[in-house]
C-alpha cells in the first residue's frame, strides 16, 4: 500500500519529514522531559535529532510507514511528528500509531488530533485489522492520548526493544462502533 502525506484534521496538515527538519527537531531532542522515554544513551541532542529523522526516512524507503511532520494550519509551524509505524512485536507484525510533539505544543490536544487522524487513515485504507500504541508504563501522558484515541490497554509488560512496554489497541470493529455512535 502507498503511504501518503497531506492528511488534514481541523488544525493540522501532515507532510513527510525531510533532512531540513533536523534543526527544528533539535528543540525536542534538547528537552530532557520530552526525551525521557526516547533518548538514546551516549547520543548528543544533535545526534539524536539526526538519528530520528534518518530513521523516519529509512522507514519511508523500506515501505514501513514512518512518522510525519504535523504542521499547524494556522501558523505553518512544525508542531511535532505523528504517524503509522510497522513494528514487529514478539514475532507479530503490528501497525502502531506513534506521536511526539515539541514541548511548547503540549497540552493543546495536538497529539490526540494527530493520532486520531492516523487511526482513521489506517482503518479507512485497510492498513491492518487493529492498530496499537507501544507505551512505556511510566508515560502517563501518552497513555491518555491512546485512550482518547479509542484504544484500551491490551497487554502489560510486553518486552520490546529490550524494555517492558504496555500495548494499547483498537480494532477495526471497535473503531466502526465508535464511528457509528458518533463518539469519535
Amino acid at each position: 500500500m502507498q503511504y501518503t502525506d497531506g492528511l488534514q484534521s481541523p488544525r493540522l496538515i501532515t507532510r513527510f519529514v525531510t533532512q531540513a527538519d533536523v534543526p527544528v527537531w533539535l528543540e525536542y531532542c534538547k528537552d530532557p522531559v520530552a526525551t525521557k522515554f526516547t533518548a538514546i544513551p551516549g547520543k548528543t541532542p544533535e545526534e539524536l535529532a539526526q538519528f530520528f529523522i534518518d530513521r523516519t526516512m529509512q522507514r519511508y524507503a523500506e515501505g514501513r510507514y514512518g512518522l510525519q511532520a504535523l504542521i499547524s494550519k494556522e501558523t505553518g509551524e512544525f508542531v511535532g511528528k505523528c504517524g503509522l509505524l510497522l513494528q514487529n512485536v514478539n514475532g507479530v507484525d503490528e501497525v502502531e500509531i506513534g506521536y511526539h510533539l515539541l514541548p511548547r505544543f503540549w497540552g493543546k490536544g495536538y497529539a490526540v488530533e494527530g493520532a486520531q487522524l492516523f487511526r482513521d487513515y489506517g482503518f479507512e485504507n485497510n492498513v491492518a485489522p487493529s492498530i496499537i500504541s507501544i507505551i512505556d508504563p511510566d508515560n502517563v501522558s501518552s497513555s491518555k492520548v491512546a485512550e482518547r484515541n479509542g484504544m484500551t490497554l491490551a497487554e502489560k509488560n510486553v518486552f520490546f526493544h529490550d524494555t517492558h512496554y504496555n500495548i494499547f489497541r483498537i480494532t477495526r470493529k471497535e473503531w466502526e462502533t465508535l464511528k457509528k455512535n458518533n463518539t469519535i
